[in-house]
């Protein structure tokens, strides 16, 4: 029986036919069994949350005001999705947090939505190969990319994302901290505090740069939360990822250890990021003359050669054939 179905298959998708069978049926058996996986006994304090809910729903309106009241579908699995080593989730949260997603299910998401896009992209890039082998007669090597290629682009993508969203807010922030220093040096010269100036920055800077306002307001809220200043002055350079931003927490952290006037230190320090930006600006300047060599030559010498080059061998063409018909 086991030759006759082999047989079958090998005529039916030809000699990888029963290899393509049994990895089908691996992935369905996986797919099936990771429910049941998954899924764990409901732990005690889930139980008492849930009735803590059911009581609260019964409140008014300005005693729910306070109460937590959003359920995490994910938390079930967060044992499956959740790194388990310390560094590395720890790793993965900072990533996250630099690329603007700060909420408490970030990193479960983050595993979730790869997880989700490589299994959905893996089971149709083999319907796909199914499809392939049934109309034509590809080889082995093609039915393999085409079936893992789309798994592996899925579960990267989210990763690709994460790492595009976190470059371009940092980009945001290095062009938009001068700025902010700038106000932020005004604010302090005409008498505000320093906690009132940073609240005043972040909302005059909203329009033009909103990472950099988020990382503001929350730098303010944790100061009016009673926090301490140089804490959240350098958990604002962590979560920024800029080396300006971390610059700039030393030296607010020196002077006030140091007991040094703060208007001095942003006025030193506000002038040395507009001296560094235009540096930046400086430098994409003089790369750009390399940037357009290669343009330059494509665009150029191919058009060149056909006005230079071209009349010449119509000449050459028009000339030997006047030779060959004369013999």
């Amino acid at each position: 029986m086991f030759e006759t179905v082999k047989t079958t298959l090998t005529e039916q998708f030809g000699p990888f036919g029963p290899l393509l069978v049994v990895g089908l049926l691996g992935l369905f058996l996986v797919l099936a069994t990771l429910p049941v996986l998954l899924n764990k006994k409901e732990d005690p304090l889930d139980k008492l949350n849930r009735a803590k809910k059911q009581a609260a729903a019964t409140k008014s309106p300005e005693q729910r005001l306070r109460s937590d009241t959003k359920t995490d579908k994910l938390q079930k699995y967060s044992d499956f999705l959740e790194p388990k080593n310390e560094e590395e989730y720890s790793a993965i949260k900072l990533k996250l947090l630099q690329a603007g997603y700060r909420g408490k299910t970030a990193v479960r998401t983050y595993h979730f939505a790869q997880f989700a896009l490589g299994a959905v992209l893996l089971v149709l890039g083999v319907a796909y190969a199914m499809l392939q082998k049934a109309t034509g007669d590809p080889s082995a090597q093609s039915t393999a990319m085409t079936m893992l290629m789309p798994g592996l682009c899925g579960y990267m993508l989210p990763k690709y994302w994460v790492t595009r969203r976190q470059k371009a807010r940092q980009e945001e922030i290095t062009n938009g901290f001068p700025d902010a220093l700038d106000m932020m040096l005004v604010c302090v010269e005409a008498g505000q505090s320093l906690d009132q100036s940073i609240l005043r920055v972040a909302k005059e800077i909203r329009a033009g740069y909103p990472a950099l306002a988020d990382e503001f307001d929350m730098v303010s809220q944790e100061m009016k939360a009673g926090k301490d200043r140089i804490s959240v002055l350098r958990d604002m350079s962590e979560r920024a990822g800029v080396q300006d931003v971390a610059s700039f927490v030393t030296v607010l952290i020196q002077s006030a250890s140091f007991g040094t006037s703060i208007a001095d230190a942003l006025r030193v320090y506000a002038s040395e990021m507009r001296d560094k930006r235009v540096m930046r600006a400086e430098e994409k300047a003089n790369t750009l003359p390399t940037k357009m060599t290669l343009a330059t030559m494509m665009l150029t010498v191919p058009p060149l050669l056909v006005i230079l080059v071209g009349p010449s061998i119509y000449n050459i063409y028009l000339t030997l054939n006047g030779a060959g018909a004369q013999y």
